[in-house]
C-alpha cells in the first residue's frame, strides 16, 4: 500500500507539472492583454470579453488539478477550488465591466455598454453564457453539498443572471426573435437562460434569507430578480407570466414587510430590557 501511495503522489506530481505549465502561460498572456484593455478605447471591451474567456480556462485547469487530486490521492485539494473560485469572481468582474451589473434597471441604463459589443453576435454571447454557467456549477460540484461557500454561490449564480440579462439587447430582441432572423437560435436560447437564471436566482436569494442569513438585503435582491424577469415578460408581451411574477412580488413584499416589523419591533423589546 505503501509503494502504490507512493507511486501515486509520484503520477500526481507529474500531471500537476503539466497544467501548471499551462496555468502560467494564461495568467502572463492575462496580463498583457489587460494592459492593452485598459488604454484601448475603442476595443477595450472585446478585449475584456477575452480575458473573461481565458479566465474561465484557468478556473478549468484548478477543476481539473482537483479532480486529479481526488483520483490519485482521494482526497480533495480545497487549494485548487478556492483557487478556481477567485478566478471565476475575476472572469464574473471582467463581464460586469462590459456590460454592466445592474440588476433591475430600464435597458437606457445600460444600453450604451451594449452598443460597444455589436460585433459580438448572438452565437458568441450564448456560448460564453453556456461556458460561464458550466464553469459556476463544475466549482459548485467540486466543492459538494456541504461546502462552507454554499449560500456564496447564491451570490455567484445572481450575478450570472445579470451578466446574462444585460447581455440581452433589449431594444432589437422582439424583432429578433423571428425565426427568419439571423442568430435566431441562439437569441432564444439566450432569452430561455435569462428566465431561467432570474427566477431561480430570486428563489435562491430567498432561500438563503429563511435558512441563512435573516437579512432583510438578501430578500430584497431575491425581489429585485423577480421585478427584472416582469420586465423581460412585459417587454415580450406575456402578460401573464407577467401577472404571476407580480403577484409573487406582492406576496414577498407583505412578508418582507411583515418580518421586517417584527425585527423592529424585537429590537425595541430589547433596548427596553436593557
Amino acid at each position: 500500500m505503501a509503494k502504490l501511495s507512493s507511486e501515486a503522489k509520484k503520477r500526481y506530481f507529474d500531471k500537476l507539472k503539466e497544467y501548471k505549465i499551462v496555468i502560467d502561460q494564461i495568467v502572463q498572456r492575462e496580463k498583457t492583454l489587460l494592459q492593452v484593455a485598459d488604454t484601448d478605447e475603442n476595443g477595450g471591451s472585446f478585449k475584456k470579453l477575452i480575458l473573461a474567456d481565458e479566465t474561465l480556462n484557468l478556473v478549468s485547469y484548478f477543476i481539473i488539478m482537483n479532480g486529479i487530486s481526488v483520483s490519485l490521492l482521494g482526497v480533495k485539494n480545497e487549494g485548487f477550488l478556492n483557487d478556481a473560485r477567485k478566478a471565476l469572481y475575476k472572469a464574473l468582474i471582467y463581464l460586469e465591466e462590459v456590460i454592466s451589473p445592474l440588476i433591475d434597471a430600464p435597458f437606457s441604463d445600460y444600453e450604451e455598454k451594449l452598443k460597444a459589443l455589436e460585433g459580438y453576435d448572438d452565437e458568441k454571447r450564448y456560448n460564453l453564457l453556456k461556458k460561464l454557467g458550466f464553469t459556476i456549477d463544475s466549482i459548485n460540484e467540486s466543492y459538494g453539498d456541504n461546502s462552507k461557500w454554499k449560500w456564496s454561490f447564491v451570490e455567484i449564480e445572481g450575478r450570472f443572471a445579470a451578466i446574462a440579462k444585460n447581455l440581452l439587447n433589449l431594444k432589437t430582441l422582439v424583432a429578433g426573435l423571428d425565426p427568419r432572423v439571423k442568430g435566431y437560435e441562439a437569441r432564444f436560447r439566450h432569452l430561455v437562460l435569462v428566465k431561467k437564471l432570474l427566477q431561480q436566482s430570486a428563489d435562491r436569494y430567498r432561500q438563503k434569507y429563511e435558512l441563512s442569513t435573516l437579512r432583510i438585503d438578501d430578500f430584497k435582491l431575491a425581489i429585485s430578480y423577480l421585478s427584472a424577469l416582469r420586465r423581460i415578460h412585459q417587454l415580450l408581451g406575456e402578460t401573464n407570466d407577467a401577472e404571476v411574477v407580480k403577484k409573487k412580488m406582492e406576496i414577498w413584499k407583505a412578508k418582507m414587510e411583515a418580518d421586517l416589523r417584527k425585527l423592529e419591533e424585537d429590537a425595541k423589546t430589547a433596548k427596553l430590557q436593557k
